[in-house]
């Protein structure tokens, strides 16, 4: 996957160069709103990450050309602007998501594997991993002979957890990819629902593969291969 970086900050651009080089994504960047738009609309780019406030060209400018010309392609907006109105405004002209600034890396990090999913993924139809099968569109997991459906976040939990399966997912993460807005740091909403997956997931003398990595998150115990 290839994303296109759009920032004129040179430390913030480089930061997320790097970070999402990383996880192994292709990176361009572009400094300035002109040459943003012109990578965009050049047919290379999977994913967007483009900054509000743009020299040359203002970042909701080329987000309105990204939409006439490539509606398809997932721009996720930076702004220091966190206003409603301004979040709305971006949303409204077709961003897939608005980060304000400063941000968690991990946590737009989250939204930028969520919006390629999404862009992506729409033919997946169930996950495999550590032993449990997940159906996206029933929401049926089992678990050797168990069967339970799940309501719609604890689905969601668990497919997060599956999709990373051997990987640490902090709670800031979590809290963004599953509810996908800002929450209250001292919330204790995913501690909650991972037991809940806990609970229904469990099978006598084996408990559900959903470890605590104290003081960070959680990990699916991926099966060795």
């Amino acid at each position: 996957m290839e994303i296109l970086v759009v920032e004129d900050e040179a430390g913030i651009a480089d930061f997320l160069k790097r970070g999402l080089e990383a996880e192994g994504y292709e990176v361009t960047a572009a400094a300035d709103g002109v040459s943003g738009e012109r990578l965009a609309l050049g047919q290379g780019a999977d994913l967007v990450i483009l900054d509000r406030m743009l020299p040359g060209r203002d970042g909701i400018e080329v987000l309105a050309a990204i939409g006439r010309a490539r509606p398809a392609l997932p721009v996720i907006l930076l702004s220091a602007r966190a206003e409603v109105a301004d979040r709305v405004e971006g949303l409204d002209l077709g961003a897939v998501d608005y980060v304000t600034k400063p941000f968690a890396f991990d946590e737009l990090l989250a939204r930028v594997r969520a919006r390629l999913r999404e862009s992506d993924g729409a033919s997946e139809t169930s996950l495999g991993e550590a032993g449990i099968r997940l159906d996206l569109l029933t929401r049926e997991a089992r678990r050797g002979d168990l069967t339970v459906r799940l309501p719609g976040r604890e689905s969601e939990l668990l497919a997060h957890l599956m999709r990373n399966a051997g990987r640490v997912c902090t709670r800031e993460e979590i809290l963004a990819a599953v509810w996908g807005y800002e929450h209250d740091p001292g919330t204790n909403v995913v501690q909650v629902y991972v037991g809940y997956l806990r609970r229904k997931l469990g099978l006598p003398g084996s408990p559900a593969p959903i470890e605590t990595v104290r003081s960070v998150g959680y990990r699916l115990k991926a099966r060795k291969r």
